[in-house]
This record gives structure tokens, C-alpha cells and sequence, in this order.
């Protein structure tokens, strides 16, 4: 019936698939391979492509279904480089939107032949393209600068992060280029910052040859205020006075700002920039550890329509600061990851007071924050709501199963869920079982009593009861990272997930052959599993569960110390999309095994190492 179905049918159909399925759709029949390749094209899917010559094929066939994004790995100055961008340029540069060469060593002339083939060019990257700025002579000629500025002017966002040659006349010969320019990040870029004449002014007046300059970035924001919405200068070292200097600027009217990592940033400029741009949707202010309580107060009184708040590492963040969260009513994104002294009671009462609806948060990361305690989880937890879908508690270690109960209990609509290092979750937690009021069983005993308390006298086919982690259907991703007690007494039950895409069991010491086995048959959609560290794994248990996983692209069985040649050969027979396998410190797969594999699968990136002379060889494939 599918097959009668008119292809924009089927193309909104597939549509609604993650990017995985809707490539295995396209294996169907025809029709359905037509109706996957344009709902590729609807969702703007970028095509990573690695430079050789065994890629002009590819590169062919993606300029017939008219791709409109890409990235080009591994590019250098070499002739085979050079033969593979003329082809982008010649088969993709008409439909091209988006092009990504990140980190990558093109020489000049080949870079701007592949600009003029890409008129409908808007996003470029070109971070860590080092090679293009040390001569300091790229569009130095003033024809070759008006012929690119030709096929740039629909350029919408730049990204030159970490270009360590970047200097002013270099930056501004290129955003030249690009008249409508709305987006440009300059992250870890060496800013410098000279103080002029005039206090707090900042200097020098003209452009550098050999420095980029705060003065020069400045001019330009000060040019293309009207029209630019979104900086990244994060790692910069950015000042104070930098930061209220780029607030002041006359029309400009940011709605993202990313200040990563600059330390030096006062609370006090944070309340001036906040005030200033109060139109800001997008906040980074993560590791910019001089800011207190009184950077958070500004950022909730005057930005109300903030939607992505990021603030990692704020060591002097405290509760009291929290409380001021309750006043941003569109926040969609919060990120308060390793802030050490905020313990989640300031959260609950932002966001679980006031008479009007908490914001409808969808993503929430307390990761690392060692102060968060069961009870105030056990108060923020029923005040999310059911819009949140990202929550990260990694290395919580106060945190118990009646704190997974409790997410398992009001957040059934998660798909990702990080627990990592939570190491008192234990396998009654994850089961929805009682706390044991007894001294626990140790060993097999506790196994055995498990089985029975999950399935009953009468039932074949063990169940867990009360809130456990199967109420979390819409999952995509679980991370119980070195959440060192459970055991395949809980993990062959819980763990049943169709749509799971990203799985860590890693530092599990008690996962055996038996909850791998079950892990793969409920849990076939995988693409990225990290089993490192689990020393009681063999190559019995991977002959029954590989075949379960035909989709895995990253694999990590590191310091797996009971494999052995045996499953790579099973891995490589049934894993054919792998991308990356690292088997570094498995003691009994030897390199010529590893190359072996790899002749077989040569896509897959492997990651070997071992201990030679007391030192730790580690080698990339």
C-alpha cells in the first residue's frame, strides 16, 4: 500500500524519522529511496566527505540529488585536494548553502576557485584554516576580492574560530566579502585589547597587519549593527570594557552572544551588556568564574525573552542567585554544570512558585554539582513538567535511586538521560522495586532474590513494577557511566529501549555475557555504544548480541581484557556501518588483528594501544 502512496506523501512521512531510519527506509524500493533522498534535502543534513580521490564518485552522485550542505575532512594542499575541490565546486557549488571546512590546509588560490563555484553559498566555516591567513595575503588582490564578494553576498554566517594568524586586515578583507553577514564567531581567536589615551577608551586607531585587534572588531560591529544578531567570542580574554563597549554600540540588537571562558568578565559588565541588549535569546557565559549572584539577578531582570541559558563552571553561583531564574518565562535551555555550591533549592523555588506556569524548560544539565541533594530533586523534579527532555545529573554522587524513582515517575517524556558516576543506583532503583529493609545479599543470592521480587512466583517472564527506568519510552540516549552497582539483574530487564541511539554501560564491573546479550536484543536501533571497562565481556557473549546491531557507528570495548580477535571478526561481519572502534588496552587483540579488521572495514577509524617499555602506546588507524 506504502508503494500507491504520491511521493510528497511519503516524503512527510519519512520526515518525522531520525536521520538513521530514514536511511534505512531508503533500502525499501525505489519510491522510497526518491521520498528518503528529499526529506534529506527538507532537513538540511550536511554531508561529511573525506578528501581523496576515491571520493569523486560520491561527489558526483551528491551534485545529481542537488545536497545543499557539506563538510570536507582530511583537506590539504595536495593535488588530490585540489582535483577534489574543483569537483565540489563544479558538481555541488550551484546548490550550495552550507560548506564546513574545518580544519583543514587548502592553499589560497584552490579556496577561492572553490568560493566563485558557490553563489547561493550562507554558511561558511573555516575554523582552524590556519594555512589560509599566514601569508596575510588571502583576497589581497582587489579583482579577486570583487569577484568573491560577488558570489558572498548572500553570506549569513562566518565562522573563524581558532585562527591563530587572523590580523585585522586579513578579517576585514573577508567580511568585506560578505556584506549581509548576521552570525560570526571569532572563538578562541587572540583578541587584543590596548588601552588609549582616553580612559576606558580602547585603542589602537587603525587597523594591524599582524594582530587582530579589539579597536577593529569593534569598527566593524559599529558597521553592520543593524543587521548583525549573533557573536561567539568565547576564549578570548575579552575585558570588561570590552564587553560594556560592545553593549553600547548604537542599532546593534544581539539575540545570541557566547562568551565561554572569558575569565576576566565582571559582573558588573555582564548587568551593563544585559540591560544594553535586552533583546538576547541565547546566553554563554559558562566559565567566566568571576561572575556571582549579581550577574544572574541582571540576566533575569532584564532579558525576558531568553530561551538558552549556559552557565558551567560558575564556582560562586550560589542558590540565592537561582532564585532570580523564576522571572525568565521563555527559558527553554538551562546549563548549570559544575557549579559547586548551587544545591538545587534555589531552583525549586524559581521555578515551583509565583502564580504563573514554570518556564516550559526542555533541557536542564546539574551535572557535577556536588551539593545537589535526593530531597531538593525530589521538589524540582515534579515542577519541570512534561516538556523537558534533556536532563543531565552525571557525577551527582549524593544521588539515590529514589531520585531516578522520582524521574522515572513525572519524567516519562526524557529522551536523553545522563547519570554518570551516580554510584549509590542501585538494581532495586532501576527496577521499581522497594528498598530492601534488610542487611542486602551479597553475590548470586542478591541476584537470585532480585529475579524473584521483579517476576513473581508465577510469572516466566521477569517484569520490573513501580516506577522503573522502562517507563522512560521515548529515550534516545542513557549514560550509567561507573554506576558501579548494578548488575545484569536489573540491566537484562530495564534495558529495553527500540529507539535507543546512544548507550554507556562502561565501568560496569558485574555486566556479563548475559546482559550484553539482552542489552542487544532490546536495544537494536544502537549506533553509539561504550562498553569500556567491562572485564567480564567475552567473545560468547559478542557472537550471540552483534548480529542485534547492524546500525552501530561508534563502538568503545577499551580495556575490555577477555576479547580477543574473535570479535572483531563477528563485529566486522555484522556491524557494517561502523565508523569508530577503539579496542585501546584489550590486551588479547593484537595489532595485526586490528589491521586486519580494518582491512575489511577500511571507513573505521581504530584506536589500539598498549604498554610498551612502562609507557602507554597509543595508536589512531
Amino acid at each position: 500500500m506504502a508503494e500507491s502512496l504520491p511521493l510528497e506523501m511519503l516524503t512527510y512521512i519519512l520526515s518525522f524519522l531520525p536521520l538513521s531510519d530514514q536511511k534505512e527506509a531508503s533500502l525499501v524500493s525505489r519510491a522510497w529511496y526518491c521520498a528518503a533522498q528529499n526529506a534529506l534535502r527538507e532537513t538540511n543534513v550536511q554531508y561529511n566527505i573525506p578528501v581523496s580521490s576515491a571520493s569523486l564518485p560520491a561527489i558526483k552522485s551528491l551534485g545529481l540529488r542537488g545536497i545543499t550542505g557539506i563538510g570536507l575532512t582530511n583537506l590539504d594542499d595536495s593535488p588530490a585536494s585540489h582535483q577534489v575541490l574543483e569537483s565540489v565546486a563544479y558538481h555541488l557549488g550551484p546548490n550550495l548553502q552550507s560548506l564546513c571546512l574545518s580544519g583543514g590546509s587548502p592553499t589560497e588560490a584552490s579556496f577561492v576557485a572553490l568560493l566563485l563555484g558557490c553563489p547561493a553559498l550562507r554558511i561558511l566555516d573555516l575554523s582552524g584554516c590556519n594555512s589560509l591567513f599566514t601569508s596575510g595575503t588571502l583576497l589581497a588582490q582587489p579583482e579577486t576580492a570583487q569577484r568573491v564578494r560577488q558570489v558572498l553576498r548572500g553570506l549569513c554566517e562566518l565562522n573563524l574560530a581558532g585562527l591563530r594568524d587572523l590580523t585585522d586586515l586579513s578579517f576585514n578583507r573577508l567580511s568585506s566579502c560578505a556584506p549581509n553577514l548576521e552570525r560570526l564567531s571569532l572563538a578562541y581567536c587572540h583578541l587584543t585589547f590596548e588601552l588609549g589615551p582616553a580612559r576606558g577608551s580602547l585603542g589602537p586607531p587603525d587597523s594591524s597587519p599582524s594582530q587582530l585587534s579589539f579597536h577593529n572588531l569593534l569598527r566593524f560591529v559599529k558597521q553592520r549593527a543593524g543587521r548583525l544578531r549573533a557573536l561567539d567570542l568565547s576564549g578570548t580574554g575579552l575585558l570588561p570594557e570590552a564587553l560594556k563597549a560592545l553593549g553600547q554600540v548604537v542599532g546593534l540588537q544581539l539575540k545570541e552572544l557566547s562568551l565561554h571562558g572569558c575569565q576576566d568578565l565582571s559582573t558588573e559588565a555582564v548587568a551593563t551588556l544585559c540591560r544594553l541588549q535586552s533583546g538576547l535569546t541565547s546566553l554563554d557565559l559558562s566559565g567566566c568564574s568571576d561572575l556571582a549572584d549579581g550577574a544572574l539577578l541582571a540576566i533575569s531582570r532584564d532579558l525576558g525573552h531568553l530561551q538558552r541559558l549556559r552557565l558551567r563552571k560558575l564556582q560562586r553561583l550560589t542558590d540565592a542567585g537561582c532564585t532570580a531564574l523564576g522571572g525568565l518565562r521563555e527559558l527553554h535551555s538551562l546549563d548549570l554544570a559544575e557549579c559547586c555550591l548551587v544545591s538545587g533549592r534555589g531552583l525549586v523555588q524559581a521555578l515551583g512558585s509565583g502564580h504563573r506556569a514554570p518556564a516550559p524548560l526542555a533541557s536542564l544539565s546539574l551535572a557535577y554539582c556536588s551539593s545537589l541533594q535526593d530531597a531538593s530533586v525530589f521538589s524540582l523534579i515534579p515542577v519541570l513538567g512534561l516538556s523537558l527532555r534533556v536532563l543531565d545529573l552525571s557525577s551527582c554522587v549524593a544521588l539515590t535511586n529514589r531520585t531516578l524513582q522520582a524521574i522515572c515517575t513525572f519524567l516519562t517524556h526524557l529522551s536523553v538521560l545522563r547519570l554518570a558516576w551516580c554510584k549509590e543506583l542501585q538494581d532495586w532503583g532501576l527496577l521499581g522495586l522497594g528498598e530492601p529493609t534488610e542487611e542486602p545479599t551479597q553475590g548470586p543470592q542478591l541476584h537470585q532474590e532480585l529475579e524473584h521480587r521483579a517476576s513473581g512466583p508465577k510469572d516466566p517472564s521477569p517484569q520490573p513494577q513501580g516506577p522503573s527506568l522502562l517507563m522512560l519510552r521515548a529515550l534516545k540516549e542513557l549514560d550509567l557511566t561507573a554506576c558501579s552497582k548494578l548488575t545484569d539483574a536489573s540491566l537484562t530487564k530495564v534495558l529495553q529501549f527500540p529507539e535507543l541511539r546512544q548507550l554507556s554501560l562502561s565501568l560496569l564491573p558485574a555486566l556479563t555475557d548475559k546482559g550484553l546479550v539482552a542489552v542487544a536484543r532490546g536495544c537494536p536501533s544502537l549506533e553509539h555504544l561504550v562498553l569500556s571497562h567491562c572485564s567480564l565481556l567475552s567473545d560468547e557473549g559478542w557472537a550471540q548480541a552483534a548480529s542485534s546491531w547492524p546500525r552501530l557507528q561508534h563502538l568503545n570495548l577499551a580495556s575490555c581484557g577477555q576479547l580477543t580477535e574473535q570479535t572483531l571478526d563477528t563485529i566486522g561481519q555484522a556491524c557494517k556501518q561502523l565508523r569508530m572502534l577503539d579496542v585501546a588496552m584489550c590486551p588479547r587483540i593484537s595489532m595485526a588483528a586490528v589491521r586486519h579488521f580494518q582491512a575489511q572495514l577500511p571507513q573505521v577509524t581504530c584506536i589500539q594501544s598498549r604498554f610498551v617499555g612502562g609507557a602507554d602506546l597509543t595508536l589512531t588507524l
